[in-house]
């Protein structure tokens, strides 16, 4: 069995001694505030625009900014009018001068509130909409940049591969709202009929003729990209995560370790090792995979004893993550809660009363766990079949950012000990499937009031 030590992740600075609660503008990040931007897709149609821009707003919420997508097509299907509603490829044809008028409404309605959204503190609005000609780029960046003061960058994705569109549709297209109660086979054809009309007026985004803006090309799924004029630390952190997603099928498999010693007498931190409860669960675990053929998969556990003791007889390649060890409770590490109510009532109080802020006393909060997690989620974003073994409070963060949880809810995600949860990515979301291993443990989740 292959084993790998990650190196560790270095911290941003000294923390401070007491227990605190801050925002992420106060952890030295700049991210949730300064000029709001609207990032604008650019594409015909099954090249993935919509399941970028869900992925990126997934990503920027994790991490503390505020955004969310405006798609032109949800506003057209909010029309009281089946022509719009369900329509066939006609629809889409550019010389369909009425079609075209509400097509044009609808998707100006849909950035106008993306910039009243703005306007009202939003920080970043993804603009999901065909765009497809330089006139209409035109048109918005005007409106944008010019009109409104806000930054812009367009997000272009090109594929010329038949197979992949051939996929996006029919996985994703013939389910599409459009087509509820077509047969698939006329659903395909109509929507490739509706590619045709765009690709007649389709200009891709030209160095030559808009070098004014910023923006990013994405070549069959990742081939290849090509990045231009980007400004700023938000956009160049867009851009890195652009360059790590990919959409190759493959399962996350997410575990914590076996019920540990310190699990039994509910303490907090530290570094125990597994009961024999703890133990019969690595044991299962590493039979429930060894008897698995399952490609390429390759393990995961932090530094920490418990981690790695529950996945030493799995039969794969292993990497060992500081940045997966459990959240740092600081001066609070192996104290029970009792003990921490009853030494230290005022930091029980403050982490009580806004649990994903609260920083442990020359410890870590929720919010520098997710920090030190970024890393670690724009590598399995690249991977293919990974299982990790890790932590509850680890485990929170890394299901609320598949599963798109709000960020003040992470802290109360229930990850129960000795169960295996399954996350299988798909078009536009994440499914999960929990599966109980029949071995007793400790119920060590709290919920909201109860620390």
């Amino acid at each position: 069995m292959l084993q790998k030590t990650m190196s560790p992740v270095p911290t941003t600075g000294p923390k401070p001694r007491r227990g605190t609660v801050r925002t992420f503008s106060e952890s030295g990040s700049t991210l949730g505030s300064g000029t709001g931007q609207v990032i604008v897709m650019v594409g015909l149609p099954a090249r993935g625009k919509t399941y970028i821009a869900k992925k990126l707003t997934r990503y920027l919420n994790w991490i503390g900014v505020n955004t969310r997508v405006f798609n032109a097509g949800d506003y057209r299907r909010q029309i009281q009018d089946d022509m719009a509603k369900k329509p066939k490829h006609s629809f889409f044809d550019p010389n369909n001068r009425e079609a075209k008028a509400i097509r044009e409404a609808c998707m100006e309605a849909a950035l106008d509130d993306a910039l009243r959204w703005i306007k009202d503190g939003g920080r970043v609005a993804i603009f999901d909409a065909t765009n497809t000609t330089r006139d209409r780029r035109r048109v918005v960046f005007d409106k944008i940049v010019n009109e409104n003061g806000l930054k812009c960058m367009f997000l272009e994705s090109i594929c010329n591969s038949d197979n992949i569109v051939e996929s996006n549709v029919r996985e994703v297209k013939v389910h599409s709202p459009d087509y509820k109660g077509v047969e698939a086979d006329e659903a395909i054809s109509d929507f490739l009929n509706r590619i045709k009309h765009y690709e007649d007026i389709y200009e891709q985004i030209s160095e030559e003729h808009e070098s004014h803006l910023a923006f990013i090309k994405i070549f069959n799924a990742g081939e290849k990209y090509v990045i231009h004029k980007h400004e700023g630390y938000l956009q160049s952190k867009i851009v890195y995560w652009i360059m790590n997603v990919h959409i190759t099928p493959r399962t996350i498999y997410l575990t914590r370790h076996g019920e540990s010693q310190y699990n039994v007498t509910n303490r907090i931190g530290g570094d125990s090792d597994l009961t024999e409860r703890g133990k019969l669960y690595g044991v299962a675990l590493s039979s429930f995979f060894n008897s698995q053929q399952i490609p390429g998969l390759r393990v995961w556990t932090s530094w920490l004893k418990r981690t790695i003791q529950t996945a030493s007889e799995i039969s794969a390649p292993q990497e060992r993550w500081r940045a997966l060890n459990e959240i740092d409770a600081g001066d609070m590490e192996n104290l029970t809660y009792e003990e921490i109510e009853e030494k230290y009532p005022e930091e029980f109080r403050a982490r009580e009363n806004s649990k994903l802020t609260y920083r442990y006393p020359s410890g870590e909060s929720y919010q520098d766990l997710v920090a030190r997690l970024e890393p670690v989620m724009m590598e399995l974003e690249r991977q293919g079949n990974v299982l990790l073994v890790a932590h509850q409070a680890v485990l929170r963060c890394i299901l609320g950012y598949f599963l798109d949880k709000p960020l003040e809810g992470l802290p109360y995600i229930k990850v129960p000990l000795h169960t295996l949860i399954k996350l299988t990515p798909q078009a536009y979301g994440c499914e999960a499937e929990f599966v109980r291993f029949p071995i007793e443990a400790n119920d060590t989740h709290r919920p909201k009031g109860s620390y």
